[in-house]
């Protein structure tokens, strides 16, 4: 399987990147900014299967089409992508900046979008692209003070999931969302400090990694909750 994850340096991303490629067939393709930490990645794959491309996703989407060339440098075709790139701020919605809306919008929607859009010519039959949105972003879900601008590019994202699976419904190729809950990250801990989390990054990664093999054998324009506690 060839396979690219976004936001794969740290957190769930890094987690499922080496959860991945513990099956030699996999090849996977790590994307994120920092290279320092996509080196150690690299370091952790067994099967010296993990490549990486070490760009900020908004940026290298300016000019898609380099990143396009970048991509093809490594995969002729895509089996899987998984859209996990993320950025936290929690703040009361009056306080943000329109920078910092900006900002969340194009790492929670914008991105995926383009992304999504530019490498359409490498899926083929039997692709599946998943979206990584959040029990925030799920509808009926709770909703916590400072997660406004967050949660709201989190619903946008599974809506466009939606959208795709209809579009591209006789394809073949497979669009999913998975609206993740609590798991240890960085990024929970900044959200709601102090909070312990019941599933560790690891153990979360491991359930999207198996998802991204198997879903798309039973799920087709489905945002599906993964959550075993509020938040």
């Amino acid at each position: 399987m060839n396979i690219i994850i976004t936001g794969a340096s740290k957190g769930i991303g890094r987690q499922a990147a080496i959860s991945l490629s513990g099956d030699r067939k996999n090849k996977i393709l790590a994307i994120s900014r920092t290279e320092s930490l996509l080196l150690d990645l690299c370091g952790k794959a067994e099967n010296n299967n993990i490549s990486y491309i070490a760009e900020d996703i908004i940026e290298s989407l300016k000019s898609p089409e380099k990143l396009l060339k970048k991509v093809q440098s490594h995969f002729s075709t895509v089996d899987i992508l998984i859209n996990n790139a993320g950025v936290l701020i929690s703040k009361p919605f009056r306080e943000f900046s329109t920078d910092e809306i900006r900002l969340m919008t194009e790492i929670h929607f914008i991105s995926p979008l383009l992304l999504i859009k530019e490498l359409f010519s490498l899926f083929r039959r039997g692709s599946h692209i998943i979206n990584i949105s959040s029990m925030g972003g799920f509808q009926g879900s709770s909703r916590y003070p400072g997660m406004s601008v967050y949660s709201a590019a989190k619903a946008a994202l599974a809506n466009l999931t939606e959208s795709l699976a209809s579009e591209y419904a006789d394809t073949g190729i497979a669009f999913n969302s998975l609206a993740l809950g609590a798991a240890q990250t960085e990024m929970l801990e900044e959200a709601f400090p102090g909070y312990k989390a019941p599933l560790t990054a690891d153990e979360m990664a491991g359930f999207v990694g198996w998802f991204a093999l198997n879903g798309n054998k039973y799920f087709n324009g489905k945002i599906l909750p993964v959550s075993v506690s509020n938040p």
